[in-house]
């Protein structure tokens, strides 16, 4: 029996080359070297991978020292623990001042400040460009299709399917691709690492810019309340003036008082009609600021007028160095310090290869009816090696670049750490000379009011002149603005002090325990509150000008 003969056409058309099969048995050789060199390379690749992945040219991150550390602030000496009857609690500060309309306004704040809206998009914008960043530890994959009808030049060199190929063909390709960059010298991961503390930073100006524009709404709040108490006093001197000018003129009609006096109480009296209308102007451009600083037309926002008291809370100051944790313009600073020191490692990493694995797999063929089958598949597999040989010294300038941000952010970081130290202080010795000044205000416009009466009681007599009584009006109604001004800057200055310090914040405190030198990250966060050794004013001034009119009244 004869053997079986696998496809004889074959043989008939294609005698065998001993030449050809000799150099097929070589391609297929070096094809089998190559193939073991592919699989030799990826077997060491996580070997290599994990060998450097830990690899980070970014200097050791230092964040700069505040020099010389200090224990306590210098304007706390007079200052003593004090046990709260309750925690100050995040983002609600405002309400240690006890007042609805306050709350209120500071509610609208968040939902309706454009300002406040601005600053929550430039967070945004930094999450999503740290989410674009991150992607890239992670491989891409892409899908490409296409479709063409092509003509090619008859002159082409090395024609498609040699010289007699159609001049118009058409192409149809699928594939899939995946590319993946080892990142060996840490370039990736610092750029996600810089990114991330970007979007931290932001996170912190966010903070920064919501505490800014609360402690300004409470400023402007209590500086608006200090007008109308300022203002219902000038109210009650107008009305108290009007009938003290009203019994002056009298007098002037029986004789008894001369003309000049009655020019001498008009004066009074249309002096304390102008303050009045001053202090309402005042007040009008500050409600404006409000209707603004909330997101609302100052044509149809309104605050109606009204005294109203206000507590002087009791803050907690705590130790000078837990203020660079509370911060968030100081917190935002450092994140940037972060930020710039893995940029230095990104930049230190261009002078490595870069290298990038690639696999790409598809299909193609010039008849769209049987585009995915075995003969049209095609492929590729491995990886490729860039490296910049020469640059003019273009990446030894992106490092000293770098460096040079990093040492900027760094100084800027002592000057907003330094800035914040000097704002606590400031607050804390404008709060206590205020608190002084205002007793001693205080006192001056009971001494005023009783040289008032004394004045009235003779001038009544006939014993001195109504130019007197003019110098005690003018002397006691100056004390009496004099001392509700001060009860509005310390008011204020409190805000202040609660912004410099960070703003709310949640604490416990230890009933048996005041001690303020204690470390509040060793307590579970324990702060001691603080308070003068004098108590401070806690309601708002109430001068009026009762014995204005009661000396109005009887004379």
């Amino acid at each position: 029996m004869l053997p079986r003969l696998e496809k004889p056409h074959l043989q008939r058309n294609k005698p065998p080359n001993p030449d050809k099969d000799t150099k097929q048995a070589i391609l297929h050789s070096h094809m089998n070297t190559y193939q073991f060199s592919i699989k030799q390379f990826f077997v060491l690749l996580p070997l290599l991978a994990g060998f450097l992945g830990g690899c980070s040219l970014a200097p050791p991150l230092q964040t700069p020292k505040i020099a010389p550390a200090v224990g306590e602030f210098k304007e706390e000496k007079l200052w003593v623990p004090a046990q709260p009857a309750d925690s100050l609690p995040r983002d609600a500060w405002w309400t240690l001042y006890a007042d609805n309309e306050l709350n209120t306004l500071q509610q609208r704040l968040i939902a309706n400040s454009p300002n406040l809206a601005a600053a929550l998009a430039r967070y945004q914008n930094a999450t999503a460009y740290n989410e674009q960043i991150r992607a890239a530890l992670f491989p891409t994959i892409d899908a490409k299709a296409s479709a063409q009808r092509n003509r090619q030049s008859e002159q082409r060199p090395l024609r498609v399917l040699g010289p007699n190929s159609p001049d118009i063909y058409e192409d149809y390709s699928l594939s899939l691709g995946l590319t993946y960059e080892l990142d060996l010298w840490g370039r990736v991961r610092n750029q996600v690492a810089s990114a991330s503390a970007s979007e931290k930073a932001a996170q912190a100006d966010l903070e920064s810019a919501r505490l800014s524009l609360q402690a300004q709404l409470a400023d402007y709040y209590l500086s608006l309340r200090g007008l109308d108490d300022e203002n219902s006093l000038l109210n009650d001197t107008v009305n108290a003036y009007a009938k003290a000018l009203e019994m002056t003129r009298a007098r002037h009609a029986g004789g008894i008082a001369s003309g000049l006096d009655v020019a001498r109480g008009e004066t009074q009296f249309e002096s304390a009609r102008s303050q009045a209308s001053q202090t309402l102007a005042a007040r009008a451009l500050i409600e404006h600021a409000i209707a603004a600083l909330i997101g609302e037309p100052a044509s149809t926002f309104a605050i109606p007028p009204q005294r109203v008291q206000l507590k002087l809370p009791n803050i907690p100051a705590g130790m000078p160095s837990t203020l660079l944790q509370r911060r968030p313009d100081i917190a935002a600073a450092q994140r940037r310090i972060e930020a710039a020191n893995a940029d230095i490692g990104t930049a230190r990493a261009s002078y490595f290869p870069s290298i990038m694995l690639g696999a790409v797999f598809g299909y193609q063929t010039s008849q769209a009816g049987n585009l995915i089958t075995t003969p049209n598949r095609f492929w590729s597999l491995g990886p490729s090696l860039l490296l910049n040989l020469f640059d003019a010294g273009q990446r030894q300038a992106k490092v000293a670049q770098s460096v040079a941000i990093l040492d900027e952010l760094a100084a800027q970081y002592r000057s907003v750490a330094l800035g914040a130290f000097q704002q606590v202080e400031d607050s804390l010795a404008q709060l206590q000379h205020y608190h002084t000044a205002l007793e001693a205000e205080q006192a001056a416009a009971a001494a005023a009011e009783r040289s008032l009466d004394f004045a009235n009681t003779r001038y009544r007599e006939g014993a001195i002149s109504y130019l007197e009584v003019v110098s005690s009006q003018t002397a006691t109604l100056q004390a009496q603005r004099n001392a509700l001004a001060i009860n509005t800057r310390q008011l204020r200055t409190s805000v202040q002090l609660i912004r410099a310090l960070g703003g709310g914040w949640i604490m416990t405190t230890d009933d048996k325990k005041g001690d303020k030198n204690q470390n509040p990250a060793q307590n579970d966060g324990g702060v001691a509150l603080l308070a003068p050794q004098k108590a401070i004013a806690t309601e708002a001034t109430s001068a009026t000008a009762t014995t204005i009119s009661s000396a109005a009244a009887s004379q």
